[in-house]
């Protein structure tokens, strides 16, 4: 989706000038705010979905105790 957007040019000019030093550009400087402050990449919400993921989980090892190798074995 496009927008526009009126914002001063002396703002547009340092803003870009931030973004150019962080390595992005100032449309994805945008986007990456819109993101976060729309929640999509809010630490504190995957934080508690991973609690409740994990709280929730009824697995059993039976005692096995896997070595570092078989852990990380890929197929």
């Amino acid at each position: 989706m496009n927008l526009t957007l009126s914002i001063d040019e002396q703002v547009v000019s340092r803003a870009r000038e931030k973004a150019a030093a962080l390595g992005k550009s100032l449309n994805q400087l945008v986007r990456d705010y819109l993101e976060q402050l729309a929640g999509r990449n809010d630490p504190d919400r995957i934080i508690r979905e991973l609690r409740r993921l994990s709280a929730a989980s009824t697995g059993n090892s039976r005692g096995k105790r896997w070595t570092r190798e078989e852990i990380h074995e890929r197929s």
